[in-house]
């Protein structure tokens, strides 16, 4: 089988190309590097290998010589091999020697580019690496050679006199070496310079100066690795430019505990905003096996959630039918997210009420004629509704579409969690098996973020008061709420 060569970018999982992830989520062996999204490799299919072999502050975990071993062993024995890299596979990421490797070894190989920090961090600092009016070259280039060196590679009198940005890689420890024999092979020395650390990353940081003085600078404020340098007019942007810092929920963690498969949703829009996302799900969605119920028998069918649009129109397709089932009913949705999972099979929900909760819809559906109501939802939840139109003479079916149950934390997990700013409720259910497996784990006292009124007084039952309750009780809610809150403080 093939093995694939595949850049992850340099940190944010949002920079990870469509076809990167397609491939993360099909492999049989995930071999991976330092600083790949976690959220990426939970793509992974749950019987993948994956074998970490990154490499941090100048070490290594595993020889490069091991590494192309693993890759040819693997890719000769009929699996599908992911190589993933940070950044780009052949940007210093000797992903040359790789392919040259499994070339020698009769192994098939593709490589998938990935966007290189060189670009990446340096737009996230608010520095363009070339720019019309200061800068039509950029020069990348590799901070680990030593400066000092008479046998060094690199021709620093040619980068010293080069008309553009340099972009130096892996080079924080040289930084004052690699300065200076800048400057002593003619760069001025008052050149714009910074240096990015954890470009992308919700950890970034920059600092400035010239070329005479980053390496002091870099050092007073500790910068560590993974960093990159950059050397140029362009530079001297950043003030203006720069924007990362500036999103609101900058310096902010912010736990999630829903469902692995519903949080990327959520966790993106924190993450677009700034805040560093800790993925702690306390549920994990099971289906119910059933009959499809027959849907022409009711005038209305209620659906409560996203989960709940998914898993009926599987049972559906599994009955060999499609959306015409719904055809002669009404379709109510409890909130947006559900009505928006309708929108996906052609259905546009009849009913959405103003308040995204059970006693919401019962106040959207006064005016609605019900004779026989099917409700399709978690096997788990409050009566509010059925009772309702039950009171009303309807005849009311509820179908459990699935079951919500408590999903094990591990260590890491749980330490990330430890040190939360926030941690979001989605549900009374992610309160509940929260609480049961990693309630402990609040060693600091995280501010609890509700996402309406059912999930408060679910808090509330275990003696604790939400610091944040939405007032819009759906995910775009939650996260306008936290981000008020922490404007506040």
């Amino acid at each position: 089988m093939t093995v694939y060569l595949v850049g992850a970018g340099p940190g944010d999982p949002g920079l990870l190309t469509a076809r990167a992830l397609e491939l993360i989520a099909t492999g049989d062996v995930i071999v991976y590097d330092r600083l790949i999204p976690d959220s990426a490799l939970d793509r992974a299919r749950t019987d993948a290998e994956l074998v970490y072999a990154g490499k941090e502050g100048g070490g290594q975990s595993m020889p490069q010589a091991e590494i192309e071993r693993l890759l040819i062993e693997h890719g000769g024995a009929g699996r599908t091999v992911v190589r993933l890299k940070g950044g780009d596979p052949f940007v210093f990421g000797r992903g040359g020697e790789e392919a040259e490797a499994l070339i020698q070894a009769g192994i098939p190989f593709e490589v998938i580019p990935g966007v290189t920090a060189g670009v990446a961090a340096s737009a996230y600092a608010g520095i363009p690496v070339t720019h019309r009016d200061l800068a039509s070259a950029v020069a990348f280039v590799t901070g680990h050679e030593d400066p000092a060196k008479p046998s060094d590679a690199l021709d620093w009198r040619a980068l010293a006199v080069f008309p553009g940005t340099l972009v130096v890689y892996m080079g924080v420890r040289r930084l004052g070496a690699i300065a200076q024999r800048l400057i002593a092979s003619g760069r001025q020395r008052t050149e714009p310079a910074a240096v990015v650390e954890r470009g992308t990353l919700p950890g970034q940081r920059v600092v400035t100066g010239t070329l005479a003085t980053i390496a002091a600078v870099a050092s007073e404020a500790g910068i560590r690795a993974p960093a990159i340098a950059v050397f140029g007019a362009v530079a001297g942007l950043r003030e203006q430019l720069q924007w990362f810092e500036r999103r609101p929920l900058v310096g902010v963690t912010v736990a999630v505990t829903r469902a692995r498969a519903q949080a990327s949703a959520l966790a993106g829009r924190l993450r677009a905003l700034g805040a560093a996302v800790v993925e702690a799900p306390a549920i994990r969605i099971v289906p119910l096996d059933g009959a499809v119920p027959d849907l022409s028998r009711y005038d209305l069918v209620c659906l409560t959630s996203p989960n709940g649009v998914r898993l009926l129109f599987e049972r559906l397709a599994s009955a060999g039918m499609d959306t015409r089932a719904l055809a002669g009913a009404r379709v109510a949705a409890i909130g947006p997210g559900t009505a928006t999972a309708l929108r996906t099979h052609g259905i546009r929900a009849d009913v959405v009420p103003e308040r995204f909760v059970a006693e919401g819809l019962v106040e959207a559906l006064v005016d609605v004629p019900v004779k026989r109501a099917l409700l399709a939802r978690a096997g788990e939840a409050r009566d509010v509704l059925p009772d309702a139109l039950r009171a009303r003479g309807a005849e009311v079916d509820v179908v459990a579409l699935y079951e919500t149950v408590a999903e094990p934390l591990g260590e890491a997990e749980l330490e990330a969690v430890g040190r939360a700013d926030y941690v979001t409720f989605t549900s009374s259910s992610t309160v509940r098996f929260f609480f049961e497996r990693a309630g402990g784990a609040l060693q600091a006292s995280p501010r609890l973020v509700s996402i309406g009124p059912v999930t408060s007084d679910a808090l509330r039952a275990r003696g604790l008061e939400p610091d944040v309750e939405a007032s819009r009780h759906d995910i775009e809610g939650l996260v306008q709420a936290l981000v008020a809150d922490a404007a506040a403080r």
